[in-house]
């Protein structure tokens, strides 16, 4: 240990001249802990609500999707299906069509999205998990073409699936010129049994509807046509190797397809909503920043006061030939001391608080008797956020003790050069 390091050791642990310094200065110590605290268990927080909803949106997203370059469909008579599907680690190669339509349910009109679909779309278990009232849903059977709304769209259609026969009217724009403005003329319609409802993530249930691709292809006129090729990856590649098995295939879909086409993974399907998210992390980052500084201040204050009280060990160490460089180093050195204290302690607490509550949810959302998703606040700790915190802290403590140091000592000086 150097000596201004070992002597600002020293001035924390030992006992002040006035017993006010040594109470002030815990109280800083409590203060950056605080603040710590709040950092970690905040942000973990919000990594926990991020993990929900992405959770959330990989039930019912592709873990690839791919659409034209040009255009908005794509023809299956030129397209590489079958090389696809021979790609290692590739479970499902499934052509959908995708359309804004109107919805319609007695009285009740909704814009929304239809997503047609094939049949052993049902295969997939993730997607199966979605549907509330069961664990399986058929979109064809006996001749009979069903649709699963989301439960946001069923209720603002006002679908009731425990009743028979309850179904919904589907309008889609014909293809060409209109002759006029009306449901007959313009839109070609059709209907939807429904039994089944799904629910994933907010945004996809108030807008969308799953139905059978082909009956969606005849209403839109679609001859061999679809709007997007959706991948579907072998779940234990993606939980053994799952960012590079998921890049080594895009890449491969890439180098088959070529620059006709574009390849999505679902970070890049959800672009606007995971930049959302990653804005709505910095901004409380920012925020509980800003309450750390404001818990700095006491930490200047503390050295302004240890300085002035060590006056007498600063002319002594002059006198013993210490020059300004090194006195000042050991006040930086004090100031940091505290910073870093209190932000370990609270870093320790803040992790101790996320582990309590990822295991114990002590914190739980609502009075507990409303309809939530989850039932306790979600938290994920992630060594970054904790890297970033502690960086934080250093460089905050860093600035605040050397310019309070710095002009602290300079004024001491100026006094005792007026007073000679």
């Amino acid at each position: 240990m150097n000596l201004p390091s070992f002597i600002a050791q020293r001035y924390l642990l030992a006992k002040k001249s006035h017993n006010l310094i040594n109470i002030v200065t815990w109280i800083s110590i409590i203060s950056v802990c605080v603040a710590t605290f709040a950092m970690i268990f905040v942000l973990s927080v919000f990594n926990g609500f991020n993990v929900v909803i992405s959770d959330m949106i990989h039930q019912l997203s592709p873990d690839l999707n791919i659409s034209a370059v040009k255009g908005k469909t794509i023809n299956l008579n030129e397209f590489p299906l079958e090389k696809l599907k021979e790609i290692k680690g590739v479970d499902y190669v499934f052509p959908t069509i995708t359309e804004d339509v109107l919805f319609k349910n007695y009285n009740k009109q909704q814009i929304g999205q239809v997503k047609g679909v094939p049949q052993d779309y049902n295969k997939i278990a993730r997607v199966r998990g979605t549907i509330l009232n069961d664990t399986t849903f058929d979109i064809r059977h006996n001749d009979i073409d069903f649709g699963v709304p989301g439960a946001g769209m069923a209720y603002f259609l006002g679908i009731n699936v425990y009743q028979p026969y309850s179904s919904v009217q589907v309008y889609v724009p014909k293809r060409g010129n209109a002759s006029s403005f009306n449901l007959e003329n313009s839109f070609n319609s059709s209907k939807l049994i429904v039994t089944k409802v799904f629910s994933t993530q907010q945004d996809i249930d108030e807008r969308l509807v799953l139905a059978p691709i082909n009956w969606l292809a005849n209403l839109m006129e679609y001859d061999n046509l679809v709007t997007d090729v959706e991948i579907f990856i072998n779940d234990k590649s993606i939980k053994t190797n799952g960012e590079r098995q998921l890049g080594r295939i895009k890449k491969e879909i890439k180098n088959i397809l070529g620059d006709d086409y574009k390849v999505y993974d679902q970070h890049e399907q959800q672009e606007t909503l995971y930049k959302m998210m990653k804005a709505e992390k910095m901004a409380v980052y920012l925020i509980l920043t800003f309450i750390l500084i404001m818990a700095t201040f006491n930490v200047i204050g503390t050295l302004s006061m240890l300085i002035i009280d060590k006056n007498k060990d600063i002319t002594l160490l002059k006198a013993m030939g210490a020059d300004k460089t090194l006195i000042k180093k050991i006040f930086i050195n004090e100031g940091l001391l505290i910073s870093v204290v209190g932000g370990i302690l609270g870093m320790l607490l803040g992790i101790a608080a996320v582990l309590v509550q990822q295991y114990f949810g002590i914190i739980r959302l609502g009075n507990g008797e409303g309809n939530y998703i989850i039932d306790a606040y979600p938290v994920a700790l992630q060594f970054a956020d904790v890297v970033l915190v502690f960086t934080t802290i250093a460089i905050i403590g860093s600035v605040a003790a050397f310019f309070t140091a710095n002009k602290s000592i300079k004024k001491i000086q100026d006094v005792s050069l007026n007073t000679r």
